[in-house]
């Protein structure tokens, strides 16, 4: 089997196994659905290995395969070609995608078993992840547009999976809008760089940027500032961020798969693939770092104070991602990567885990409502340690190792870039602390009442009606929308991770690869198999910094190690040992809780400037411009100059024959003044 052939059975395989799903439908069992769902994806990952072993195969400056089936366009010189582009970069990414995405499935066979939409569940997962594998190993800009809007189709419907949930349709909308206004963007983006390049194909691209743009030519920069504008709405950094938080509507699978192996990972890659334009626009490349370090420090500040356990999660996410977006736009793209990687394991798990304590707490997300489940829930409360050691980068975790080079790549560059560098140090304190915030709130103290109940009994608990939570006060179901269990709305029955075993096989490889994935590359040089395996995509950067300073490495760890230690002592304090030291502060600065718990007032300054608008728009267009313009000029006002025709071509059809002489001198009439003033 070769390299030309692996990469289209990777893509094929969850084409398939959505399609088997989605035609067979209702004649398959949700069992049958969630097995056939599982394997394409399973089946994706070998797959993947095996593009990977032929990948390797290659010399190591010769790590680059273009492989097509046909031409999507070939006019007037213009060829767009349905090909694929293989390289280590595109090759990591479908390793990432399809590995995480197989226990995912898994996860989900026994998490949602008893929905009522399993089946159709399983289809559009099934969509997503193939839209995903499309995006990266896309050989041009065309099809990766293509595979970038399938994934914002894909989330839209899996965010408003539960569809007859008001909140659940919103979110999805929300996603939805936000990713188009991302979609233009990258078009139009595109479209400057073929207006002065007339190519579309990766290797074109990159072989003619310097020679078609002047460096940091403004129509470059132009065009790289839209392409951000995609990146920055599909990984939901500032200004694009509002829809993530809201997209927990979906279910914790759903939250699971986006946050952690698809789409908000899509703008890192976009930035890494293009990587070589970005270089060539160091202004566009800069505003990518600012605002990545701004989003994972406004994102981790709002993480602070957050009580819903997945929306906590999800800030982290656009925090992490943050960190993500930052690195590679300041060409610390290994460190970028690597990130990316160890966060895929231990986001997918801390999700999961997140799972399993709210299905235990009958679809009560509050932490404020949460205690005691690490007796109640003991597997669930490792695997939530597992997450939580990696999230907040402590040491000889993968994400201590992952951040750390990251954040060394960064600092490397020096000058302004060092900003940067104290801003990601700054994010790191605040992700230790709502990591840790989490953890000490669902699991230490008293066993809650629903935490009680899993202890006596061994079953999750059932509230007396299914509520949802995001409706009313979130601390007092009695105050929520009362659900039923028909599909649109999620099942009554709720699994978790101790007596669900493909909750649990999902869950102990992603915990064991939150603790040792960094052993890949590790500091000073101990082992560098991620930046080796990926130098050839990268040889041709052309930023210039000193990545051997083992005075500044040896200052990182040292730093990240003090960070994640005393952070979580006073996350202990706060939390444990002094349980009213929280409510303390926050009676100390209510400004500044006021301020975070309000999302820093994103979502009312878009509503205010944006949806208020747009919908005064359309109600004027509605009521004045439809009902004046449209009906009156052009719908009655056609209709009525067609009636006065009528009625004056009735008024002449008399049948006296004085009344058509007396049209025909009056036409003679017109005709000779005509002539006459002509004659003038």
């Amino acid at each position: 089997m070769s390299l030309s052939l692996t990469p289209w059975l990777v893509l094929a395989c969850p084409l398939a196994g959505m399609l088997t799903i989605a035609l067979l439908g209702k004649k398959l069992s949700p069992r049958a659905a969630g097995t056939i769902g599982t394997l394409a994806i399973a089946l994706a990952f070998v797959f993947a290995v095996l593009t990977l072993i032929k990948l390797q195969a290659l010399p190591h400056d010769a790590r680059v395969e273009t492989t097509s089936l046909w031409d999507l366009v070939n006019v007037d010189g213009v060829k767009i070609q349905l090909g694929l582009y293989i390289d280590p970069l595109s090759t990591f990414m479908i390793l990432v995608v399809t590995g995480v995405s197989t226990l995912i499935h898994l996860y989900s066979a026994g998490y949602m078993q008893t929905d009522a939409g399993y089946v159709r569940y399983f289809s559009y997962l099934n969509f997503f992840v193939f839209s995903m594998l499309l995006l990266v190993l896309a050989g041009n800009m065309v099809l990766l547009i293509i595979g970038w809007a399938f994934v914002g189709a894909a989330s839209y419907m899996l965010v408003s999976y539960w569809y007859r949930r008001d909140t659940a349709t919103a979110a999805g909308i929300k996603a939805f809008v936000i990713n188009v206004v991302g979609d233009i963007g990258l078009v139009l983006g595109t479209l400057f760089l073929f207006k002065t390049m007339g190519v579309l194909d990766y290797d074109q691209l990159f072989a003619g940027a310097h020679t078609a743009f002047e460096k940091d030519a403004p129509e470059l920069v132009i065009a790289m500032l839209l392409i951000l504008v995609g990146a920055f709405a599909k990984s939901a950094q500032i200004p694009f961020q509002t829809w993530l938080p809201d997209a927990m509507e979906g279910p914790t699978p759903v939250s699971s798969l986006i946050h952690a192996a698809t789409m908000v990972t899509a703008g890192v890659y976009l930035i890494g693939r293009l990587h070589v334009l970005f270089e060539w626009a160091p202004t566009a490349a800069a505003v990518g770092a600012i605002v990545g370090a701004l989003t994972l420090l406004i994102a981790g500040s709002i993480g602070l104070v957050m009580t819903d356990l997945k929306r906590v999660i999800a800030y982290s996410t656009m925090s992490q991602i943050g960190y993500m977006i930052m690195g590679v736009s300041a060409a610390a793209y290994v460190g970028g990567f690597f990130h990316m990687m160890t966060h895929a394991f231990f986001k997918a798990l801390l999700f999961m885990a997140a799972g399993s304590v709210i299905s235990a707490m009958g679809g009560n997300q509050s932490l404020n409502n949460m205690s005691g489940f690490r007796k109640a829930l003991p597997f669930t409360f490792g695997c939530f340690l597992a997450g939580g050691f990696a999230l907040s980068a402590f040491p000889l975790f993968s994400g201590f190792f992952s951040k750390d080079t990251l954040l060394f790549e960064v600092g490397a560059r020096g000058g302004w870039y060092w900003g940067l560098y104290v801003a990601g140090y700054v994010g790191a304190a605040f992700t230790v602390f709502y990591t840790w915030r989490m953890i000490y709130r669902a699991f230490w103290g008293a066993p809650c009442k629903e935490a009680q109940v899993v202890i006596d009994t061994g079953h999750a608990y059932h509230p007396a009606e299914h509520t949802n939570p995001h409706t009313g006060d979130e601390d007092d179901p009695s105050t929520q929308e009362v659900e039923d269990s028909e599909v649109g709305f999620p099942g009554t029955e709720h699994k978790y991770a101790e007596k669900t075993w493909q909750m649990r096989y999902a869950m102990i490889p992603l915990a064991i690869l939150a603790v040792i994935a960094g052993v890949i590359q590790l500091p000073f040089g101990v082992t560098n198999v991620l930046s080796g395996f990926l130098e050839p995509t990268f040889a041709d950067t052309i930023v210039a910094y000193e990545p051997d300073n083992p005075g500044l490495e040896t200052f990182g760890l040292i730093l990240s190690s003090v960070i994640a230690i005393v952070s979580l002592a006073c996350a202990y304090w706060i939390w444990v040992r002094r349980p009213g030291t929280s409510a303390a502060i926050q009676a100390r600065l209510p400004w500044l809780h006021k301020l975070f718990i309000n999302k820093w007032y994103f979502d009312e300054f878009y509503s205010f400037f944006v949806v208020r608008p747009v919908i005064w728009i359309g109600q004027w267009a509605r009521d004045s411009f439809e009902r004046v313009v449209i009906d009156g000029l052009f719908i009655g006002g056609s209709s009525s100059l067609v009636k006065a025709g009528s009625a004056a071509v009735r008024a002449i059809q008399t049948g006296l024959l004085r009344t058509y002489a007396a049209v025909v001198i009056g036409g003679l009439s017109v005709v000779l003044l005509y002539f006459l003033v002509r004659g003038l």
